[in-house]
């Protein structure tokens, strides 16, 4: 039976989002960022969300265990929110504490449909690397 997928979103601070996507490149699951990536550019001290949106299971490759795709809203050192994708273990998921109210969540969610992705922010960065000429969201 597959699990149903919860409706809800779990904060998680920079170790835990670490210690997820190790677990997340441990399964070989695609949608990932590089945990070096995430040492480099994430705030330390910041929290990060995840939103389950998916059940993703690999029916071409049954070795890989199912798991929900998570939008995450991530903060980095810069101060901006972006938007990553992150595969999350059910079980794992289910073990993260549920901290934040349904406002909160609303707000979140909202947040994380308007954040810049990822890749946008690393090619802004790129055109642009000073920090301080970047606008905090």
């Amino acid at each position: 039976m597959t699990p149903t997928l919860p409706r809800t979103v779990r904060a998680v601070d920079t170790a835990q989002l670490l210690d997820l996507a190790q677990e997340a490149a441990m399964h070989g699951f695609s949608q990932r960022l590089p945990v070096d990536w995430l040492q480099e550019h994430l705030a330390a001290e910041a929290a990060h969300y995840l939103f389950p949106t998916l059940i993703q299971r690999l029916r071409h490759r049954p070795e890989v265990p199912l798991q929900w795709r998570c939008q995450q809203l991530l903060t980095v050192r810069t101060g901006e929110q972006i938007w990553g994708l992150l595969d999350v273990l059910p079980e794992t998921f289910d073990k993260l504490p549920e901290t934040l109210d349904t406002a909160s969540k609303k707000d979140i969610v909202s947040r994380i449909e308007r954040a810049v992705t990822q890749r946008e922010w690393v090619e802004r960065m790129a055109a642009d690397p000073d920090p301080e000429e970047m606008p905090l969201n």
